[in-house]
């Protein structure tokens, strides 16, 4: 059959997959390194629940409603308890990717007051360590470290991970197998590492949006909080439901190993 693309000399057509093919290997080693892995959305995760299952009581049904989980890193911070409140004006829950050192032990109370008012606690590693880069020792290790100290303060261990800078391969996923942890990626960035403008923040949250999408946030930076009252008023003016990301997968559960991106 004829097709357009055959008309074009075959040295350009060598070209244009070649760039094709160098494109998608240089963001496959951007985000795992060298390892595949295979990502699974929070939609198709819904659709493989067990016949049958149900949410808990009261809780969203992100199945019928418009949902969007809505996740915080680095923290938790300063910022946080201001955060809290917002959250809490709004009816509106996140998950909190906390890191270990210099965070979770320096604000046992923040992490309390996460845990107590329904936000989901999750794991960001202890030092912010680029888990493909280094042993996979050292990785568990920058795991457990979080993982454990979130047990001593709250009595509970997160069931989710987000590698940090999304940079995760099969080693990782192993380990978080064995630990019975499932990892969290992301589809909207603000990027508010790089500015403090909260009108440019809360503009670039609300131009990626989409159902079933995860929001990465970040509470240690100043522009941030000040951006989300306007960030959860504009998904709700959407017909948006702010969820946990094991509430956005309900009613499957996290499942061990398993990389998560909508």
């Amino acid at each position: 059959m004829y097709s357009p693309a055959m008309s074009i000399p075959i040295s350009r057509r060598f070209r244009r997959m070649s760039v094709s093919v160098l494109g998608a290997a240089a963001l496959a080693l951007t985000l795992g390194g060298c390892n595949s892995y295979d990502t699974t959305t929070p939609r198709s995760a819904r659709d493989k629940a067990p016949a049958g299952s149900q949410v808990a009581s009261g809780a969203v049904d992100c199945r019928v409603a418009k949902c969007v989980a809505l996740t915080f890193d680095a923290g938790p911070s300063a910022n946080t308890p201001r955060l809290l409140d917002i959250l809490k004006q709004h009816q509106a829950q996140a998950t909190f990717f906390m890191l270990g050192a210099k965070h979770v032990v320096k604000y046992p109370d923040t992490v309390r007051r996460i845990a107590a008012e329904g936000h989901e606690l999750a794991n960001h590693t202890w030092s912010h360590q680029i888990l493909t880069d280094i042993k996979p020792d050292e990785a568990r290790k920058e795991i457990t470290l979080t993982q454990d100290a979130v047990a001593r303060i709250t009595g509970t261990r997160p069931l989710l991970l987000r590698p940090p800078q999304g940079r995760t391969n099969d080693k990782v996923a192993a380990i978080c197998r064995d630990l019975g942890m499932a990892e969290v990626l992301w589809s909207v960035t603000a990027k508010d590492y790089e500015t403090t403008d909260s009108a440019l923040i809360e503009k670039r949250v609300l131009d990626q949006v989409k159902p079933d999408g995860i929001i990465l946030l970040h509470d240690i930076y100043q522009g941030t909080v000040p951006a989300v009252p306007g960030i959860l008023d504009g998904l709700k003016q959407r017909g948006y439901t702010v969820v946990t990301v094991s509430q956005l997968l309900a009613p499957a559960k996290p499942q061990p190993g398993t990389v998560y991106k909508p």
